[in-house]
């Protein structure tokens, strides 16, 4: 599975890179970091990532409106929400915009780790 992590936070990528790798989910592998929805688009067009980590609250593009275009270029995706947001109705509208799963910040290594592998499993 490539998986590509869309983070503004440069410490909340490298956790979950850094989760990814050493928590045991072989099967992934991670193809792509992007600081903002518009360079997750760029980096998705060339690496064509099967699963996602996508932040709510970016700069230039926001995780709700990359969800909408990231899945419209690659409507397999497998997405998960990993957002602070306090505002429920923007994680149901991402929900409702095809991602498949939400994951709170702060989060622990055992959340995001059973996050993924659900968002992972073929349904």
């Amino acid at each position: 599975m490539r998986l590509m992590i869309v983070d503004d936070s440069n410490m909340i990528r490298s956790r979950i890179s850094r989760v990814v790798q050493n928590g045991g989910l072989t099967r992934v592998s991670l193809v792509g970091l992007a600081r903002n929805g518009a360079e997750a688009i760029r980096i998705a067009r060339s690496t064509l990532p099967e699963v996602v980590t996508m932040d709510l609250t970016m700069p230039e593009m926001d995780g709700v409106e990359c969800i909408g275009e990231l899945l419209r270029i690659l409507p397999r995706t497998n997405i998960l929400v990993v957002s602070a947001l306090s505002d429920k109705s923007t994680a149901i509208q991402a929900l409702k915009l095809g991602a498949r799963g939400f994951v709170a910040k702060p989060f622990t290594d055992d959340e995001l780790k059973m996050a993924l592998l659900d968002v992972m499993d073929p349904r």
